[in-house]
C-alpha cells in the first residue's frame, strides 16, 4: 500500500467536510463523494477536490482503487454500510454510533473481526485535550474517579443539522449525542462489557420532530463508579460538559478543554498545539491501516456505552410511546 490512502467518503454534511479536510490535508487521495441529493453531491464533490461523485455506496464499494471509506450518514445506516464495506473488502471510518442497537453492534464487531480489515469508530471526543488529560491521569493512577457528571445539551427543535442544512432525517438524543457522552464517561472510568448498571428516564417525543428531546442516565460500574448524563435538545444555551469527581482531584472539562480543578482552582485553559482531535482520530485509523493492526477505537471498544444506551432503550420501550428510534436502516445516504 502506498503512503497515501485511496478514500471514499458518505455523505456531504458538517462531519464530511471535517473529514475530506483532515484526509486531503495530509495528502490523501479523494477519488468517490456519495450522497443523497444529485445536485449538492456534485457541488461538494467539485468544492473539495473528489474524482468521481455518486448517490450509489456501490459505486465506491466495487472500486478496486478504494482503499478506505468514511461513513458519514444517517445514524440508521451505520450498521448496514460498515458491514457492506467490510464485505467489499474496504477499511472503514463509522461515524458515530456504529448502530442503533446493541445487536447491530455487536454485528459490525463481529463482522470486523473476521474480516481482516480495519473497522473504527468516530467518538472524536476521545481525543478531545481535556479528555485526554484526564485519560492520562486516571490510567497513571493519579486521579481515582468516584463518578463523572455530563451535560450535552444545545438548541435543536428543528430538523436542521450543524452546517444549517434541512435534512431529509432527524438526529438522535440517545444513540448519537448520547453515545459520545457515555461512551466518553464510560471509557474514563474503565468499564467493560456486562459490567455497567443503567437508570433511565426519557421524555414522550417531541410532536415536531417525532423523537424525545430530553434524557437523564444514571449509570453505575461494577467497581461503583457513577456516571450521570442529562441531556437536552431543548436548551437555549450550549453546554457539553464533564465534571470528573476523583480521590485526588476534580477535573472540569468543558468543550473537551480542561477548564478548572482543584488542585489549581481556575486555570487558564490549555489547549492542544498539536491536530485536532478530528486529524488524530484521522490519523489513527491511517496507522492502524499501514500497520495492519486494530484501530484504536474499533467496534468492540465501545459495546460498554452501547449496551448501556441499549438499557435506555429497551426502558423507553417498554412505557411505550417514547421509543428513540424512527427511521428504518439501509444502505441509501443522506
Amino acid at each position: 500500500m502506498s503512503a497515501s490512502l485511496t478514500l471514499a467518503v458518505v455523505g456531504y454534511g458538517m462531519t464530511a467536510l471535517s473529514h475530506s479536510r483532515a484526509f486531503g490535508t495530509d495528502g490523501h487521495h479523494l477519488r468517490w463523494l456519495i450522497g443523497r441529493v444529485p445536485e449538492r453531491t456534485e457541488a461538494f464533490s467539485r468544492e473539495h477536490g473528489y474524482d468521481r461523485h455518486s448517490t450509489s455506496l456501490d459505486d465506491a464499494l466495487g472500486d478496486p482503487a478504494v482503499d478506505a471509506i468514511i461513513l458519514c450518514t444517517p445514524s440508521e445506516q451505520h450498521e448496514g454500510q460498515a458491514i457492506a464495506c467490510l464485505e467489499a473488502g474496504k477499511h472503514v471510518l463509522i461515524e458515530i454510533p456504529v448502530a442503533m442497537s446493541l445487536p447491530g453492534a455487536r454485528r459490525v464487531a463481529d463482522r470486523a473481526r473476521s474480516s481482516g480489515r480495519v473497522a473504527m469508530v468516530a467518538h472524536t471526543h476521545r481525543y478531545h485535550p481535556g479528555i485526554r488529560f484526564a485519560k492520562a491521569e486516571i490510567d497513571a493512577g493519579t486521579l481515582t474517579p468516584h463518578s463523572i457528571t455530563s451535560r450535552y445539551m444545545f438548541l435543536r427543535r428543528q430538523n436542521v443539522g450543524a452546517s444549517g442544512y434541512r435534512r431529509s432525517w432527524t438526529d438522535n438524543l440517545l444513540w448519537h449525542h448520547g453515545c459520545h457522552a457515555v461512551d466518553t464517561a464510560l471509557w474514563l472510568v474503565g468499564a467493560t462489557t456486562g459490567a455497567v448498571e443503567t437508570t433511565s428516564i426519557v421524555a414522550l417525543p417531541d410532536a415536531n420532530l417525532g423523537a424525545p428531546l430530553d434524557l437523564a442516565l444514571v449509570l453505575r460500574t461494577a467497581t461503583d463508579r457513577l456516571v450521570s448524563v442529562s441531556m437536552s435538545y431543548n436548551s437555549h444555551l450550549s453546554r457539553y460538559d464533564y465534571v470528573v469527581v476523583g480521590n485526588e482531584d476534580t477535573l472540569e472539562i468543558r468543550d473537551g478543554v480542561l477548564r478548572e480543578r482543584h488542585a489549581s482552582g481556575p486555570i487558564e485553559p490549555v489547549r492542544d498545539s498539536g491536530p485536532s482531535p478530528v486529524v488524530r482520530q484521522d490519523r489513527e485509523f491511517v496507522d492502524a491501516i499501514r500497520r495492519g493492526r486494530r484501530a484504536a477505537i474499533s467496534p468492540d471498544d465501545v459495546l460498554p456505552a452501547m449496551e448501556a444506551l441499549q438499557a435506555a432503550q429497551d426502558a423507553a420501550d417498554a412505557v411505550g410511546g417514547a421509543s428513540l428510534t424512527h427511521q428504518a436502516a439501509g444502505r441509501h445516504v443522506a
